[in-house]
């Protein structure tokens, strides 16, 4: 239900596509093997979620490389589609790597959040469904999100008003 979803965000977070499926496929794995303890859970697709980001981090660790450098690309896409959804608001900044920094500070829900949101260009219900959460909880992640990105910018906070339709 979630593959596309899922080799998206391992393909932006690797920035490799065979990486990217290679991981997904060992996540699914480990799903099947576990499905019994799987469906147990609170929310399976939360459990699933945490799982791929968890795969995604052991393999970077594996292959001697350091997440933070991977993640460059990553990041720099998701400025990109940040600034570009909300470029207006973003007018005033200088140069990229602000943003860069002010993404990569994001607590991990809202750097998720933004992610799926504005670099893979899911809809809100979406990024609900495959981190596992209400959609609500998705909204407030990108309000936060937004703001803490436009106080570490030094934006005022009506610059950065929600007005994301659903």
């Amino acid at each position: 239900m979630y593959v596309k979803a899922y080799l998206s965000y391992a393909h932006a977070m690797l920035g490799d596509k065979e990486a990217a499926v290679a991981v997904v496929r060992r996540c699914f794995s480990h799903l099947v093997l576990n499905w019994d303890r799987v469906v147990r859970e609170e929310s399976p697709e939360a459990y699933a979620w945490a799982l791929l980001k968890v795969r995604v981090d052991t393999h970077l660790k594996l292959a001697g490389l350091d997440p933070q450098l991977v993640e460059t690309a990553a990041f720099r896409r998701t400025a990109s589609a940040v600034l570009e959804s909300v470029r207006c608001q973003f007018a005033v900044m200088e140069t990229a790597l602000g943003l860069y920094t002010a993404i990569a500070s994001l607590p991990e829900r809202q750097y998720d959040t933004i992610v799926l949101l504005y670099v893979l260009g899911y809809p809100s219900e979406k990024v609900a469904r495959i981190m596992g959460v209400e959609r609500d909880t998705v909204r407030s992640h990108r309000r936060l999100a937004k703001r803490r990105i436009a106080k570490k910018l030094g934006l005022p906070l009506y610059a950065v008003a929600d007005t994301t339709k659903e």
